[in-house]
């Protein structure tokens, strides 16, 4: 009688090439696709940080349902005002539009905050006196690698919207530049 013995690596071999050969493939999931919004802001911002090199962000939806759980609450109970940040932590942007341009695009919202870009002097990390350039840094901020954004319509006492972004890590770190 005639056996033949054939190494374990060869049978390991042969059963691969009949799982690959049979069609089987690994379960992906696809990833889910972002509401128009959502992928507006993304876009917008992945735009701006990529002009200066740095990594494009992820949306996060945990960011997301917490920027719109305040923008809500600004609308709702403080007459769409600006929302106090400070002891967020995360990093933060606001826009508030009123009257005619009360429907504020995402993508106009982080154009309006990247117009602060001429301001910003990267040589020293500084802004040009009497301009502000931290809600353009925070947009390009080298460290944030995720995104939340939400907006509000607001008609009492005044037509308007806020958009409200957050962004983890946050930026503007006292001593770091954002590129």
């Amino acid at each position: 009688m005639l056996v033949h013995f054939f190494p374990l690596f060869s049978l390991a071999a042969l059963a691969i090439f009949f799982v690959s050969s049979n069609g089987a493939r690994p379960a992906t999931t696809p990833e889910p696709s972002l509401q128009p919004a959502a992928q507006e802001f993304l876009d917008s911002h992945n735009k701006a940080r990529a002009e200066v090199g740095v990594e494009p962000l992820e949306w996060s939806e945990k960011l997301a349902k917490d920027t719109s759980l305040l923008v809500r609450y600004q609308r709702n109970k403080m007459g769409c005002d600006f929302a106090n940040l400070t002891e967020s932590k995360y990093g933060g942007n606001q826009l508030w539009a009123g009257s005619a341009a009360a429907s504020v695009t995402p993508s106009k919202a982080v154009e309006e905050w990247v117009k602060e870009k001429e301001f910003y002097i990267h040589a020293n990390n500084s802004c040009v006196e009497n301009h502000e350039c931290g809600v353009y840094t925070q947009v390009v901020w080298r460290k944030s690698a995720q995104l939340g954004c939400a907006q509000a319509t607001c008609t009492v006492k005044k037509q308007a919207s806020l958009t409200i972004c957050f962004y983890d890590p946050p930026g503007n770190v006292v001593g770091e530049t954002p590129f």
